[in-house]
């Protein structure tokens, strides 16, 4: 498969927390790259290794995620409370 190159530049947390995930599950940046690009355009055709995490990276992941600013959490949780709205309750399947 013929491949494109690109170069992109990012914040320093988030380089960060790019280069911490890519040490816990042992694969380069760049494959850690082209999974989030994948799954970003809802595919997963291209990706090369869909290895399973196991229950102690994911808690190593979860850290190395940028934590939200104050104004982010808010925005975050305001979001929630409109889904929660938007959303119909579940119908009882007796019904």
């Amino acid at each position: 498969m013929k491949e494109a190159h690109l170069t992109l530049r990012l914040h320093e947390k988030l380089a960060r927390a790019l280069s911490r995930l890519a040490r816990i599950r042992g694969v380069a940046k760049s494959q850690l790259v082209r999974e989030a690009v994948a799954q970003y355009l809802g595919t997963t055709e291209w990706t090369q290794d869909n290895r399973r995490m196991r229950a102690r990276d994911l808690a190593e992941w979860l850290r190395a995620l940028p934590k939200l600013s104050p104004d982010e959490t808010a925005d975050f949780a305001l979001d929630i409370d409109r889904a929660r709205t938007a959303v119909p309750p579940p119908r009882a399947p007796w019904e």
